[in-house]
């Protein structure tokens, strides 16, 4: 096929894309492997209905790069910060220590030194695309597991300045080259740098002046200009497109513009992803793998047996519970597509030959290949098994359908209070948590807590959301709370959702979906606390209740006041201020009035004191 007939190409694409994908999910096999197997049918090793993957491999990377940044939105700053720990500890050690052992265990056998460096840092590396569109896709971003996957993730990309700077260097002589590019470490540092100052700086100003365009298109155009933009920067010095997009995402975590960029960017995200794995399947040159067949098995088997080793003592360290180490293990275990780029490196560089090259890159894309079968398989066969040795009784599974009037879902501090007051009352209630770690915890107390996802349509269904009255909903991830609460409105409209709001922000996102019946966790116990600091001032405690009951009714009504303007920061904020200044001004007049009063009753009985 021509690779300038773009219609034809992309027909190919669409059509691979939409058949294989289904039928990959129908045999429980997942929309990754279905990609991936559409790639191998197109490619030039099926009916070669595409001859250059290459050039789609490079198009579609741009899916990882998008992926990166809608991930930094859902990190703000002091989350970010919260993660370095994990990211330059476990991150590093499974990086370096993974790329030291494959490169001695090569050494060892008789591989040239130079050859044995480049295969241990590109086959240490792994797939970010992947990784994290499986933990998407099953809903575990929030767990440690997830957390684990995702430090590990950003590592790499962080690692590929240094990474992407030795290889070249290894081709060097004794007494060759200038040494250091200590212009280019300059102008790397000065990107980042750049990136950063901007971003707190200028792109909220001027997502706002696009926003008041009210043109929806331009805003998406926006948002991709966006990516591309920091992107180009950080390839223009040598660095990772994909963590100059992440830090742009960090930086717009906090803004308010963050669930419109979700949004606008999201469906790009997913086909630029789709076309990047069916890429990868399309890119496995089966010529080198049938010439060296035995070699190749045991090389890809090789070096994911010594990442599941290094990965198997971090996860013992971190420390992980027994369910979620699998997974864990394999989705750093495989290869990554920035292998691919430390491989293509070293060739153009002379440091490896292109016979070399192309089998590292077989090996890797074998392994991505791989990693979704050995998902399902740990499902079916292992995961079982390690439930039943964990240490006490195994996690419940919802197996049998339940029938308790109240369902609910999450059950750390705010859920087990709302869990207690029922059972104290006498009433049941099927709880659904998500956290192994918080599961095992609780049934330690002897509650019966049942491990599963509430963001799951069949799960809820077993757990009786057809026959239930009401349904908790006291997750404490905002993300997943909105979106079983966008479930439970569609799928089970009778339920009454009785709902926790972290903030004013979750509460409107919350109202959008239904749900009317919502506390925000903080405001009473906040609103407790200044009774508290009113009765130690010297108020009475009946005055002070008052005064706290009236600034929860008021406070109430102007979120109610400010919910028809969400988007509208301007009136938002002059709501907010005009609500303030109307409160402290209605209290100053009634103080003022409680003052006179006292005064004529304390002259009015002196007067009377006088007159006796």
């Amino acid at each position: 096929m021509e690779h300038g007939n773009w219609l034809s190409t992309g027909l190919v694409y669409l059509a691979a894309a939409v058949l294989a994908v289904p039928l990959a999910r129908l045999l429980g096999l997942g929309s990754i492997i279905g990609y991936l197997g559409a790639g191998i049918v197109i490619g030039p090793w099926g009916l070669a209905l595409v001859t250059d993957p290459q050039s789609m491999l490079h198009f579609a990377e741009f899916g990882v790069v998008l992926m990166l940044f809608l991930v930094g939105l859902e990190l703000e700053p002091r989350r970010l910060w919260a993660l370095r720990r994990p990211i330059f500890g476990w991150g590093s050690a499974q990086l370096f220590g993974s790329a030291a052992l494959i490169g001695l265990i090569a050494w060892g056998a008789g591989i040239d030194g130079r050859l044995a460096i480049v295969a241990g840092l590109g086959l240490a590396m792994s797939s970010t695309a992947i990784g994290l569109g499986v933990l998407a896709e099953r809903n575990l971003m929030a767990t440690a597991g997830g957390q684990g996957v995702l430090s590990t993730a950003l590592l790499q990309d962080i690692a590929a300045i240094p990474i992407l700077a030795i290889v070249p260097l290894l081709a060097i002589g004794p007494g060759d080259g200038d040494g250091i590019d200590w212009l280019g470490a300059a102008k790397a540092f000065g990107v980042i740098a750049l990136i950063i100052l901007g971003g707190r700086l200028l792109l909220r100003p001027a997502l706002r002046w696009i926003a008041r365009s009210k043109t929806p298109e331009i805003f998406t155009a926006a948002a991709l200009l966006l990516v591309v933009a920091t992107a180009a920067l950080m390839q223009s010095v040598g660095l990772s497109m994909a963590l100059g997009a992440f830090l742009a995402g960090v930086l717009l975590a906090e803004s308010e513009y963050r669930r419109e960029l979700e949004t606008d960017l999201e469906p790009f995200k997913g086909l630029l992803l789709g076309l990047f794995f069916i890429a990868v399947g399309m890119s496995i040159d089966f010529a080198v793998v049938l010439r060296h067949p035995g070699l190749i098995a045991a090389v890809v088997l090789g070096f994911l047996a010594v990442k599941a080793l290094v990965l198997a003592l971090i996860a013992r360290a971190m420390p992980l519970v027994l369910a979620e180490r699998p997974v864990f293990g394999i989705l750093l275990a495989q290869g990554g597509e920035f292998g691919f780029v430390v491989f293509q490196t070293a060739q153009q560089s002379k440091v490896i030959g292109g016979e070399p090259a192309s089998f590292l890159v077989a090996a890797v894309a074998l392994s991505m290949l791989l990693t979704p079968l050995l998902l399902v398989a740990t499902d079916r066969w292992l995961a079982p098994r390690l439930a039943a040795r964990r240490d006490g009784p195994p996690l419940a599974e919802l197996a049998e359908p339940q029938h308790a009037p109240v369902i609910i879902a999450g059950f750390g501090r705010y859920g087990q209070t709302i869990g207690r007051l029922l059972y104290a009352n006498g009433l049941e209630a099927t709880v659904l948590e998500h956290d192994a770690d918080q599961v095992e915890t609780i049934r330690r107390f002897g509650w019966k807590v049942f491990y599963g996802d509430a963001t799951r349509l069949d799960l809820l269904r077993t757990a009786g959301a057809d026959k239930a009255r009401v349904f908790v909903l006291a997750i404490d991830d905002v993300e997943q709370s909105v979106a079983v609460a966008q479930l439970v409105r569609e799928h089970f409209p009778q339920l009454v959702i009785v709902a926790r709001a972290r903030n004013v922000t979750h509460f409107y996102r919350l109202r959008q979906h239904g749900v009317t019946l919502i506390e925000r966790e903080t405001l009473d116990s906040a609103l407790m606390s200044g009774r508290s600091v009113l009765e130690s001032l010297g108020w009475q405690r009946h005055t002070a209740r008052t005064m706290a009951l009236r600034f929860r009714r008021h406070n109430v009504e102007l979120v109610e006041q400010m919910a028809p303007h969400l988007g509208d920061e301007q009136k938002l904020i002059a709501l907010a201020k005009a609500g303030r200044q109307q409160l402290e001004q209605l209290w100053a007049r009634e103080r003022s009035v409680a003052a006179a009063q006292r005064k004529r009753h304390d002259w009015h009985d002196t007067a009377q004191e006088t007159k006796e």
